[in-house]
């Protein structure tokens, strides 16, 4: 593995401001400077990104299948409603980690509903910033099924 991607959707570019007490203070450049010293430290690239464009994720999903590299996404509202990451990701053929700030299960009955949990690989939700943290260190890890297992 060279390059880890971290892609982020719509409002996270708000973190630290918006609603800390749902989603926490920790802004997005902190989460991105923890996880870039992490990969640092194992020798690999951190992509990290952020967008309120859902075409942008597509894309950046897209690019990562590409490059055969792993994305961790938190796609936001995206997660509810997007049909079009849902088919990136089971086209570029990657593995992704979902992850969430907040336990989404605990909240509105419309944020049950993940378009991106059935081709995720797997998801982290409800653990703040330190979700992402949880997400690296699983992709450090190798963690997931083997293809033995999947059969």
């Amino acid at each position: 593995m060279n390059a880890i991607h971290v892609l982020n959707g719509p409002n996270l570019n708000l973190l630290g401001a918006r609603e800390p007490e749902l989603y926490g203070d920790a802004t997005l450049a902190a989460i991105e400077a923890r996880l870039a010293a992490v990969c640092d430290s194992h020798g690999i690239a951190l992509h990290f990104r952020q967008s309120n464009h859902e075409g942008d994720l597509v894309t950046w999903v897209q690019n990562a299948g590409l490059a055969g590299e792993p994305v961790i996404l938190n796609a936001g509202a995206y997660t509810h409603t997007s049909i079009a990451l849902q088919d990136a990701i089971k086209g570029a053929k990657t593995k992704v980690i979902e992850v969430h700030l907040s336990n989404v299960h605990a909240r509105e009955p419309f944020r049950h509903h993940s378009y991106i949990s059935p081709v995720a690989q797997g998801v982290i939700l409800g653990f703040g910033a330190l979700s992402y943290d949880l997400a690296l260190e699983a992709l450090l890890a190798g963690a997931g099924p083997s293809e033995s297992r999947r059969k």
